[in-house]
This record gives C-alpha cells, sequence and structure tokens, in this order.
C-alpha cells in the first residue's frame, strides 16, 4: 500500500509541472568579442572582432568592421594589423622579442577604445604526436577517437589548448560522366569538370583543454581531440586532421575553462551554473564595459596526420543523400518517344531537354546526366539524376588541397 501511494504522490508531483519560458532581456547592449592571439614567431596573426547580439535577433554574427588594430609592446613598438573583411584581422609575422611584453589595442569606428594587459610571451613546445584508435562495435557505437600527445622539457609550460581542421574526400552517390553547358551534353574530360570526387572541410567548434600542472611531469598523453562515429563521410576513402596547440598561462587556462563549462556543460539539471568569466581585455573608454576574449602572445605549433580507409573496419557511412538518390532515364525524342520517369513511377514524364539542358527551359535544378544509354551504337539520351546525388561540389570542392597526399 505504501507504495502505491508513494507511486500517486509522484505522479501528482510530475504532472503539477509546467513549462517555465524565461524572460529574454530587450537591453540594447552589445558588447565586443575577440577571439585569437598574438603569434610571436614568423606564422601570421589573425585576430576576429565581433558583437554579441540578443537572443531574439534574426542574426547570428554581428562582425565588427572598420576597426584599428595594433599590436604594442612595452619598448614602444607597434605592429599594425590589416583589416580583411568580416570582423578579421591580421599580419605577417612579427617574431617578437620574447624578453618584452605585448598587448593588443583596439579602436572601433564608433569612437571606442580596447585594450588588453601586457603579456609575457609564452612558446608552445612542439607536439609529439597526434594518434588515434578504434572504438566500439556497430551494435555498440563504433567510431574512430583522435588524440594529441605533448611535453615541455623546458617545464615552463603547464596549461594548453588545441584546435584542428579536419579534411577528408568523399564522393557523390552517382558518378557523371557527362554534363550540359546548358544546350548541349558533352563528357567530362578535364579534371575541372570533374565532380564525382571532391574535399570537404571543417573546423573545431569546441574548446580542447589540458593541463600537466597536477603531474610530477610537464607530459600530456592522449589528450582527447575529437570522437568520429563510424557512420560519418569522413571514413569513406581517407581523413586528415591538423591539430593546433597553444601555450596558455594558468589565467588563461581558467578562462577557457569557465568559457567551456558556459558554452558546452549548460542545460542539464545537475549541471555547473554560468559563471561570470572575466578575460585581459578592457574598454579604455568606459571601463565597466564588459569585453568578452583574452588575448595570448605566443607562437603554435602544429602537426597533421593522414588516415586512411585501410587503417580502420569496413564501416558503412552515410551521406546526406543516401535515402533519396533515384537514378532516372531520359531518351531523346529523335531517336526515341520521349520518356523521363523515375524507375519505380512510370507513370511520370517530361522531355530531356527540361532536365538537363536548362538554358531551354530556365530550369532552375537541372538533372545531371550520368551516363550515356546507346553506346556502342549511337547516343539514344542519358541517364540523370539530382545535382545533390551526382555533384559533389554542391557540398566541397574538387580541387585537391596543396598539403594533400
Amino acid at each position: 500500500m505504501r507504495k502505491w501511494k508513494y507511486f500517486l504522490l509522484l505522479l501528482t508531483v510530475l504532472s503539477c509541472r509546467k513549462p517555465f519560458v524565461p524572460p529574454v532581456s530587450n537591453t540594447e547592449n552589445s558588447y565586443l568579442v575577440v577571439e585569437g592571439g598574438i603569434n610571436s614567431g614568423s606564422d601570421s596573426t589573425f585576430i576576429k572582432l565581433s558583437r554579441t547580439v540578443k537572443l531574439t535577433d534574426k542574426t547570428a554574427v554581428m562582425p565588427e568592421i572598420n576597426a584599428v588594430l595594433t599590436v604594442e609592446g612595452d619598448q614602444n613598438t607597434s605592429y599594425p594589423l590589416t583589416e580583411k573583411g568580416k570582423g578579421y584581422y591580421a599580419c605577417a609575422g612579427l617574431n617578437l622579442d620574447h624578453l618584452h611584453k605585448y598587448c593588443l589595442d583596439i579602436k572601433t569606428s564608433g569612437g571606442k577604445e580596447y585594450k588588453s594587459d601586457f603579456i609575457t610571451v609564452l612558446d608552445s613546445p612542439p607536439i609529439d604526436s597526434v594518434s588515434f584508435d578504434v572504438k566500439g562495435t556497430p551494435q555498440l557505437g563504433a567510431g574512430m577517437n583522435i588524440y594529441v600527445n605533448t611535453h615541455d622539457p623546458s617545464n615552463k609550460v603547464k596549461y594548453f589548448r588545441w584546435d584542428y581542421q579536419e579534411t577528408w574526400i568523399f564522393h557523390s552517390h552517382y558518378f557523371s560522366q557527362y554534363y550540359s553547358t546548358g544546350d548541349t551534353v558533352l563528357p567530362r574530360i578535364t579534371p575541372d569538370k570533374m565532380v564525382t570526387f571532391c574535399w570537404a572541410s571543417d573546423t573545431s567548434s569546441t574548446i580542447v583543454l589540458g593541463s600537466s600542472a597536477k603531474l610530477t611531469q610537464d607530459v600530456i598523453y592522449q589528450n582527447p581531440i575529437i570522437s568520429i562515429p563510424s557512420t560519418s563521410e569522413k571514413f569513406e576513402n581517407k581523413y586528415s586532421i591538423i591539430v593546433r596547440q597553444y601555450a596558455l598561462s594558468e589565467d588563461a587556462y581558467n578562462f577557457y575553462t569557465i568559457m567551456k563549462k558556459n558554452t558546452e556543460e549548460l542545460g542539464g539539471v545537475f549541471d555547473v551554473l554560468p559563471s561570470q568569466n572575466p578575460g585581459n581585455l578592457h574598454c579604455v573608454t568606459n571601463p565597466s564595459e564588459p569585453v568578452i576574449g583574452y588575448i595570448t602572445v605566443g607562437n603554435v605549433t602544429s602537426k597533421r596526420i593522414f588516415i586512411t580507409n585501410r587503417q580502420w573496419p569496413t564501416w558503412t557511412t552515410l551521406t546526406p543523400e543516401d535515402d533519396g538518390c533515384k537514378l532516372e532515364f531520359d531518351l531523346l525524342s529523335t531517336h526515341h518517344p520521349i520518356i523521363c520517369c523515375y524507375y519505380d513511377d512510370p507513370n511520370y514524364g517530361n522531355e530531356v531537354d527540361e532536365y538537363i539542358n536548362f538554358n531551354k527551359t530556365n530550369n532552375s535544378n537541372p538533372f545531371i546526366p550520368i551516363d550515356a544509354i546507346g553506346p556502342p551504337g549511337p547516343i539514344v539520351g542519358y541517364h540523370a539524376s539530382t545535382r545533390e546525388c551526382a555533384d559533389c561540389t554542391l557540398r566541397g570542392t574538387n580541387i585537391a588541397p596543396a598539403f594533400w597526399q
């Protein structure tokens, strides 16, 4: 009887829960967000400026344009950055003197000035290796984990941050041997016309941190970078990842730790509460105005690896078009009565020109010819499919990256 009373009480409590929609602030404040760091070596420095937006705004990103950025040294040296568009600013390798400190000065087109603290140069040690292992089974969530390994012989660096860029080769669902100029169907001969194999890229969207501060040796071993499910199209042929490593001070590490908790680990009942995230940037013209970001000064080390499909199990990968691709056939009216239909829908029909030679009908989404019908005799038509199923350049590029092996 007690069990039933407890069950009824629990049911009553749960049934009384009502959805809570928190009020959204209509404040007009738009705070500056500063991303990037000052590269002390021969590589370029990149800084991205943007503004925070309200939750109700339709614009997800508001770049800060027409700003003037300068790297300043405590010995009265200065190095200007050049605007590259969409809130990005850059300058060539600075090769800074490690005996001095440096800061970033920002003057916006709105007349405000922002400045970072003066920061000691802290260079990253080399990455020892980027490794991977295969996990699980198809029934238990198979995939691949990628790790980074590093150490600092000088014992100066105890805190690290990593980001990465992935690149992989993938193929379209169908192998298209022909293309249309809009009026005529021609064979694909030159590499620029090939649309079966393409390369795609993606960048890290999470904050990856590591620390050896509590270890007896300054060694980072098998720090997780990314986990990729076995169904990803990244595993179709060959995959590459370049991992970039940044040395952090303890304050910078604490900043990124809080940022990670606030952006990636909120939403559950038992998750941590949002906390204030003090950076090392300040508004000179209005000291009470918050600025989001943390500027570091130091070189960046990196390492790239390639992984081929011979190095992982035979996985069944899924691509966005796997469930919707259909092969159609189009017969030219000069050789055969006009037919253009789905194989599983014989009642559907229209002429080839409307699908392939788009200039004749102003078709905004023409079919892509796959192969010819008729050879070794005269061509009487073409198999065709939608661009999503036959043209990989819709999601990538058919030009191999310069680093590709």
